[in-house]
């Protein structure tokens, strides 16, 4: 534990702000609060651009409906369907239109019954989830030629 005279804080404020993954919080309607430079690389918004805005900004259209329904049951009720050691995979989208694949966790925060922010660690594993359907195809491909 680093402590002296309020050091912890400092260094934990400064990993946040350096880490590469992303790091984003939202109010609980969804507003970004908080955006950091992991933030800003993967999804190619400036702070200036996400902050004060809604989250939709990097969710595809198509998967928003569920995305706020899981959202807002979740701060409502101050439990998620999903654990809070799960990683979860969802498609994501940058400034640029270019489609993502990312994993995140997510930390409802507040109190049980008044959840007033959700965070989320988010890293792009687009270049992974590219190999390993390469590599499904492949496989399909060496079965199929098997037979």
């Amino acid at each position: 534990m680093i402590d002296a005279g309020g050091k912890a804080e400092d260094t934990l404020v400064q990993m946040v702000q350096t880490t590469p993954d992303a790091v984003v919080v939202v109010d609980a309607e969804g507003v970004i609060r908080y955006w950091n430079a992991g933030a800003e690389r993967l999804f190619g918004f400036s702070v200036d651009a996400a902050v004060g805005h809604s989250l939709d900004l990097i969710i595809p259209e198509p998967f928003r409906k569920r995305h706020w329904e899981a959202f807002h049951a979740a701060v409502s009720t101050g439990s998620g369907k999903h654990g809070p050691d799960e990683l979860l995979s969802v498609p994501a989208i940058r400034a640029d239109g270019l489609k993502l694949s990312v994993e995140f966790t997510v930390a409802l925060l507040g109190h049980e019954n008044n959840i007033n922010a959700v965070g989320a660690i988010i890293r792009d594993v687009t270049e992974r989830r590219a190999r390993e359907s390469e590599l499904r195809n492949r496989l399909r491909d060496l079965d199929g030629s098997a037979q």
